[in-house]
C-alpha cells in the first residue's frame, strides 16, 4: 500500500490543510474529522494505516484550536497563547513566551512591557487570582518563575473588563496552569544543553553544598552572632573592638573568583494525572515537577559617567568614559525547580471544585570580575579598579488556591463562580558581596609597563568600605478571594447575560536589608598586595593583627527604609452586563468600584521601630499612607459581519497606582540597570482613557488575520528622571508627569501556503507562516519645576518631552512552520525584534540612553519516532546578539547573550 497516497487523499477528501489540523478553529472541527478519517479507514479496510494518520495529527494540533475559539468569543480583545504554541517557539517559561504575542517585549528576560507600557502598567494574575512578587523592587511578579512545562495557557486582554482589577493601561496577564487531564498521563522529559559562551572556562567561587538544587547550606548567611545583634536591635557599631573583629572572623570571605570549565546545562520535567467516573461523579489530578541547572558566561561593560569633548579638526565630539567598567566577566548560574498538584471533582456538569498547590523556586548565583577607572582612579594616573561581585538570590513562591464553578438549573441556569487563594512570595539574598582592589602598574618596584597585572599588581583597596556584604530578605503575603453571580436572560428575543460580584484581596510585605562594610583603615599598617580577598584578610589577620585606636573591622551601614513594612487592601464591587442582539451585535458593559488602601512604613533598622519624629504629626501619618476610591467604567461593542468576520470597539476609564517601593521614602537598586531609585512619597496615582478597535477574520481553515487601532490617554502618568549622583551610577527618582499618551496599531495573521503547491519539489501545505507586527508612538510632557518640588531633588531634564520609558516604536514577530506529510516532523524558526527603547532618561544636556534593538532568531525542531516519544532540539540567539544601551551612539552598557542550544527527549508512558 502507498501510505503516503492513501494520507494525501485524505487530506484533499475532507479540505483540511495541515496548518488546519494543527491550528483549527474549533476542538469539535478536529473531533469530527478524527471519526470521519476511522469511517474512510473502516471501507478500505486499512484501519491500521489509518489510525497512524489521526495520532500524528492531534499530536499536532495540541491548545492552538481551543486558545483560538476563546480568542474569538472573548467579550472583549484578548490575545492568547497555548502550550503547544509554547512548545513549538521553545521557549522555557512565561516570560520568554509572552514576547510572542502582538505588541509585547521581554526586558530583562523577568518583565513585559504590553503596547510599549512598562511593567508597573500592567497587572498579573494565576488562574484569575492575585499573585504576590519575590521582587523588592516592584509588586509585579517577574514571570520568568513559570516554567512553560506547567502552563495550560497564557491570556493577555488588552481591552479593560469591570470584572478585572482597575489597576490596568497595557494589559492584564492570566497565567494558567494545566488543570484536570481527560484520562491517563505519564510522561518524563530529560534536557541537556548549553551555550557557546560556555566553551571556554567560567569563574566560579566556593559555594554551599546545595547549590546544585538552588538551597544556601548557610555558607553565605550571616554568622549567628550578627542575626542575634540584628534580632535584638543592638547596634553592631557599638560593640567593642574585640567583639566587632571575632564576628568580622566569622564573615565568609571566601568569594575570591577562579577559572574553571563549565558544566552543561541540564533539565528534568515529570507529569503525572488520571481521570476517574464515579456514576454523576468525576475526580481528577494532575501533578508536574520540572528542574532546570543552567549556566551562562558573558562579557559586559557598564559606563556610569562621561565626559563631552569638542570637535577638533582631528576628531568629531565625542563621549569618553570617566567612570565605569571596560572589562566585566560574568558567569551567571541559575537552578530552577518547580511543583503543581491539581485536583478536581465534578458533580453531573454542573458543579465542579478545585484545588491547585504551586511552589516555584529560583536562585541566582553570579559572580563577576570588573576592571575599570573611577573619577579619582584613573588610567592617565596608572590606576584601575577591580571590583569582585557576587549577586546571590533566591525566589520562592507558593500559592495555594481553591475554585469553584456552579450552575444551579433548578434556579434559571443561575451561575455561581468562586474562588480562594492564599498565596506568598520570599525573597532570600545572603552574602551578597563586593569587594575593590587597586591595580597600580609598576608596583612592586616594577618599572610602569602600560599594563595593568591585576593578580601581581594588585592590592584590597584600603578605605572605609574596601568590602561590602547585604543580606536581604522578603516576605510577601497575598490573600484573594471573589465571587461572580451570572444569570442567562432572554428578553424580546435578545441573549443577554447579567454579572455582579465581588473581589477582595489584602496584601502585607516585609522587608529587612543589612549593609556591612569592611575597614581595612582600622588595620595598623597591614600590607594589603594581593588579589584575593580570603588570603589577605585571613582568620589570623582577623583576629590578631593590630588594629589602630579604637576603629572596628566591620561596621553597619544600613539606612533608614533598608527595613519597611507595607499593607495594601483593595475591596471591590462589580456589575456587568453582555448582550445578544439581532445574531450580530454583542455589547458589553459594567462598572467597578475599588476602594484602595495602602501603607508603607519605613523602619530604623537600629531600632526596628517606625522611622517617625518622637511625636508625629497627621502629615507624617499622611506621607505613610496611600488611598483612594473611585468607579470605573468599560464599555465594548462586537459587530459580527459574518461566521468568519467580527469588529471590536472598546472604551475604558482605568488607574494606574505607584508601586509600594516608588512612594517609600528609601532608595533601592534596580536589578535591570543597576541604578539606585529613590522613592517619592507624594506620587500620585495615573488616570487612563482607554480606546480600542480591532478587526478579526477566522477561516474554517485555520488561518486567520487581524488588525487593531488603540490610544491610551494619560492624566499624570508615572515616570523615571535622572538625578545628579556624586560617586557610582547615577540616581533615579520616581515623578509624575504632567500629562501622556500612546497609540498604535497591530496586525496578527496567520497563513499556510497550501495555494501555492508544489514548488521546486516541496509541498506549500506543509508550510504556514504566522506574526505579529506592532506600530506604535508615546509623549510624555514633563514640568521640570514639578519634579523638583515633588523629588526634592534639583535636575536638569535634558527632554521634558520625550516617548515613556520602556516603550518600543515597533514590535516584530515572525514564525515560520513546516509540518512532516507523515506527521514524524515538525520544525520552527521563530524570529522577535523590538525597536529601541528609552531605558534611563538623560539630564544636563546628556541625551536619554536607548536599549537597542535586539534581533531574536531561534529554531526548534521536534522529531516523533514513536506516538510516544518526541525527540526536540532548539537553538536560541542564533544570530549571538548583544544586549546593548546607548546615549548618543556611545556605548552605555552591553552584554554578550551567546546562542544557546539543547536538545531534550519526552517519553510518554
Amino acid at each position: 500500500m502507498n501510505t503516503n497516497a492513501k494520507r494525501s487523499d485524505l487530506f484533499s477528501r475532507f479540505n483540511f490543510s495541515r496548518v488546519a489540523i494543527a491550528l483549527a478553529t474549533c476542538l469539535n472541527v478536529s473531533a469530527v474529522y478524527a471519526e470521519q478519517v476511522e469511517e474512510t479507514a473502516e471501507v478500505n479496510a486499512q484501519e491500521q494505516a489509518m489510525e497512524e494518520v489521526v495520532v500524528k495529527a492531534s499530536r499536532l494540533k495540541g491548545t492552538a484550536s481551543a486558545v483560538m475559539q476563546e480568542r474569538k468569543n472573548q467579550a472583549f480583545i484578548a490575545d492568547i497563547l497555548g502550550s503547544e504554541q509554547i512548545s513549538r517557539t521553545g521557549d522555557s517559561d512565561a516570560a520568554a513566551a509572552l514576547r510572542r504575542i502582538t505588541g509585547i517585549t521581554l526586558v530583562d528576560g523577568k518583565y513585559i512591557y504590553v503596547r510599549g507600557l512598562g511593567e508597573r502598567f500592567s497587572s498579573t494574575q494565576l488562574n484569575g487570582a492575585a499573585v504576590p512578587s519575590p521582587d523588592p523592587t516592584r509588586t509585579v511578579i517577574p514571570l520568568d518563575l513559570f516554567p512553560s512545562s506547567i502552563i495550560e495557557s497564557l491570556s493577555v486582554q488588552k481591552s479593560y473588563s469591570a470584572s478585572m482589577p482597575a489597576h490596568f493601561a497595557g494589559g492584564n496577564v492570566d497565567v494558567r496552569l494545566k488543570s484536570i487531564p481527560s484520562d491517563f498521563v505519564f510522561n518524563v522529559q530529560g534536557k541537556i544543553g548549553g551555550n557557546s559562551n560556555n566553551f571556554d572556562d567560567g569563574l566560579i567561587y566556593n559555594g554551599g553544598d546545595d547549590d546544585w538544587y538552588g538551597i544556601d547550606d548557610s555558607t553565605r548567611a550571616a554568622p549567628q552572632d550578627l542575626k542575634n545583634l540584628w534580632s535584638s536591635y543592638s547596634s553592631l557599631n557599638d560593640l567593642s573592638q574585640q567583639d566587632n573583629r571575632e564576628i568580622a572572623a566569622q564573615m565568609n570571605r571566601d568569594y575570591d573568583p577562579k577559572s574553571a570549565s563549565i558544566n552543561p546545562n541540564t533539565g528534568l520535567d515529570i507529569t503525572l494525572g488520571n481521570r476517574y467516573d464515579f456514576d454523576d461523579f468525576r475526580f481528577g489530578f494532575l501533578t508536574a515537577i520540572s528542574y532546570d541547572n543552567k549556566w551562562r558566561v558573558s562579557e559586559e561593560y557598564e559606563g556610569q559617567d562621561f565626559t563631552y569633548s569638542e570637535a577638533t579638526n582631528d576628531n568629531p565630539a565625542s563621549w569618553s568614559l570617566v567612570r565605569g567598567f571596560d572589562d566585566i566577566q560574568s558567569t551567571e548560574h541559575t537552578v530552577r525547580f518547580s511543583g503543581m498538584l491539581n485536583m478536581g471533582l465534578e458533580y453531573k456538569r454542573d458543579h465542579r471544585i478545585e484545588l491547585s498547590s504551586l511552589i516555584l523556586h529560583d536562585t541566582l548565583d553570579e559572580i563577576r570580575d570588573k576592571l575599570g577607572n573611577t573619577n579619582n582612579v584613573k588610567m592617565s594616573d596608572g590606576l584601575r579598579v577591580r571590583d569582585s561581585e557576587v549577586i546571590y538570590e533566591e525566589r520562592q513562591m507558593i500559592a495555594n488556591q481553591i475554585r469553584g464553578t456552579h450552575n444551579f438549573t433548578d434556579f434559571m441556569n443561575l451561575g455561581l463562580d468562586w474562588f480562594y487563594s492564599d498565596s506568598r512570595s520570599n525573597r532570600y539574598a545572603p552574602g551578597n558581596i563586593t569587594t575593590r582592589y587597586i591595580i597600580a602598574d609598576g608596583s612592586n618596584g616594577q618599572p610602569e609597563d602600560g599594563i595593568f597585572d591585576p593578580v601581581n599588581e594588585s592590592s584590597l583597596r584600603k578605605a572605609t568600605t574596601a568590602s561590602r556584604y547585604s543580606f536581604q530578605d522578603l516576605d510577601d503575603e497575598v490573600e484573594n478571594y471573589g465571587y461572580t453571580f451570572s444569570l442567562p436572560l432572554m428578553v424580546s428575543g435578545a441573549e443577554i447575560e447579567l454579572k455582579a460580584g465581588g473581589n477582595f484581596v489584602t496584601k502585607s510585605r516585609d522587608a529587612m536589608a543589612r549593609r556591612i562594610d569592611v575597614n581595612t583603615l582600622a588595620f595598623d599598617n597591614l600590607d594589603l598586595s594581593g588579589n584575593q580577598m580570603n588570603v589577605i584578610l585571613n582568620d589570623d589577620v582577623m583576629l590578631n593583627y593590630p588594629l589602630k585606636g579604637s576603629d572596628n573591622i566591620i561596621r553597619d551601614t544600613s539606612v533608614d527604609g533598608d527595613d519597611y513594612y507595607s499593607g495594601q487592601m483593595i475591596d471591590a464591587y462589580f456589575g456587568q452586563i453582555d448582550m445578544f442582539l439581532a445574531q450580530n451585535w454583542r455589547i458589553s458593559a459594567g462598572l467597578r468600584y475599588e476602594d484602595f488602601r495602602q501603607v508603607v512604613a519605613p523602619l530604623d533598622p537600629a531600632t526596628g521601630l517606625f522611622d517617625l519624629p518622637a511625636i508625629p504629626t497627621e502629615e507624617d501619618l499622611e506621607k505613610l499612607s496611600f488611598k483612594e476610591d473611585d468607579v470605573f467604567g468599560a464599555l465594548t461593542v462586537t459587530y459580527e459581519i459574518d461566521k468568519e468576520m467580527q469588529v471590536r470597539a472598546s472604551f475604558s476609564q482605568t488607574t494606574i497606582r505607584p508601586d509600594i517601593r516608588e512612594v517609600a521614602p528609601a532608595t533601592y537598586i534596580d536589578p535591570l540597570t543597576g541604578f539606585p531609585i529613590g522613592g517619592t512619597p507624594s506620587v500620585t496615582s495615573t488616570a487612563i482613557n482607554n480606546y480600542d478597535l480591532r478587526w478579526e477574520w477566522y477561516l474554517d481553515t485555520g488561518e486567520n488575520l487581524s488588525v487593531g487601532l488603540f490610544y491610551k490617554d494619560m492624566d499624570k502618568p508615572i515616570e523615571a528622571v535622572q538625578s545628579p549622583a556624586q560617586d557610582g551610577p547615577p540616581l533615579i527618582r520616581i515623578a509624575n508627569a504632567e500629562d501622556g499618551f500612546v497609540y498604535g496599531v497591530e496586525m496578527e495573521f496567520l497563513k499556510d501556503f497550501t495555494s501555492l503547491g508544489e514548488f521546486a519539489g516541496v509541498n506549500g501545505a506543509d508550510f504556514f507562516l504566522s506574526g505579529n507586527v506592532t506600530l506604535s508612538d508615546s509623549e510624555i510632557n514633563i514640568n521640570t519645576q514639578n519634579v523638583v518640588e515633588q523629588t526634592g531633588v534639583s535636575t536638569t531634564i535634558t527632554n521634558p518631552t520625550r516617548a515613556m520609558t520602556g516603550h518600543s516604536p515597533w514590535v516584530v514577530n515572525m514564525n515560520l512552520g513546516w509540518d512532516a506529510p507523515n506527521g514524524n516532523h515538525s520544525a520552527t524558526l521563530a524570529y522577535n525584534v523590538f525597536a529601541e527603547r528609552i531605558i534611563i532618561p538623560g539630564m544636563d544636556e546628556k541625551d536619554d540612553a536607548f536599549e537597542q534593538p535586539f534581533h531574536s532568531l531561534d529554531f526548534v525542531y521536534s522529531y516523533f519516532p514513536t506516538y510516544s516519544s518526541t525527540l526536540k532540539f532548539k537553538v536560541q540567539n542564533i544570530l549571538n546578539q548583544d544586549k546593548e544601551i546607548e546615549f548618543e551612539d556611545t556605548l552605555m552598557r552591553s552584554e554578550t547573550r551567546g546562542t544557546a542550544f539543547e536538545v531534550s527527549l519526552k517519553w510518554e508512558f
